[in-house]
């Protein structure tokens, strides 16, 4: 009996949207602020995905949010948080921070440095209810994740020191050397999102490169192999 391998979607890198305002270059997997894109509003929970690049000094003002779960994971230089609750925090390559928006806050992003750009990934995923009370949450590597080809980096129960999320989804930062493979079973009614931040990889059967996305909502066994030559980093969403 032959097993057929789950059908899969690329998002590729090149036909996101791209937004440039100066101190801000950024490009956007899903539709968001002017780019919109009627068959690219998201993935089930997950609502946004921007590659965001901020000059020196620069950074986003304070501004409100609500109902929506929000995460950077920081790729080069530091972030600077700011927000209504009381969370001043300066975050840097690998960590996490993530906001539950929830009833209502108002927060800053903004790169500290005066001379180093900042690199990061943007995330909103929508929560699994509306109203709830806001709240701030964080991962940081250890040696042991450091040590790790896939790392659970958030949940909805915490587990393993992840960052807490208020929806049913799981985020895996994934690391593999040249060559190196892993697998991920994905369970009936989720689906799964690789996000490929460096490195070329193959998904199954499917060839992805930086910036690159692919998901699937067929239950399966999903291979993720590094290319021979160059390290792999990526985010990996397994969401119901």
């Amino acid at each position: 009996m032959k097993i057929t391998s789950p059908t899969i979607v690329v998002r590729q890198s090149a036909d996101r949207g791209h937004a440039r305002h100066g101190w801000l270059d950024s490009q956007h997997t899903f539709s968001f602020g002017h780019y919109v894109d009627p068959d690219h509003m998201g993935f089930r929970s997950l609502r946004v995905i921007n590659q965001d690049r901020v000059a020196p000094g620069a950074g986003f003002p304070e501004h409100p949010h609500r109902d929506m779960e929000i995460f950077s994971y920081v790729l080069e230089g530091a972030i600077s948080h700011k927000d209504s609750m009381g969370n001043q925090r300066e975050l840097h390559p690998g960590q996490i921070q993530l906001m539950s928006a929830g009833s209502g806050v108002t927060h800053s992003e903004f790169n500290p440095s005066k001379s180093h750009p900042l690199h990061l990934l943007q995330i909103w995923i929508q929560p699994r209810e509306k109203g709830l009370e806001p709240s701030y949450t964080e991962w940081h590597p250890d040696e042991e994740s450091e040590l790790q080809s896939k790392t659970l980096l958030i949940s909805p129960d915490g587990r393993n020191q992840s960052a807490v999320i208020q929806q049913d989804a799981e985020v895996y930062r994934v690391r593999l050397e040249p060559g190196e493979r892993i697998s991920h079973t994905l369970g009936e009614g989720r689906g799964i999102w690789l996000q490929v931040i460096s490195g070329f990889v193959r998904l199954n059967e499917m060839d992805l490169r930086p910036g690159d996305g692919a998901s699937s909502e067929e239950p399966g066994e999903f291979t993720i192999t590094a290319d021979v030559e160059t390290p792999v980093e990526a985010l990996l969403f397994d969401l119901r």
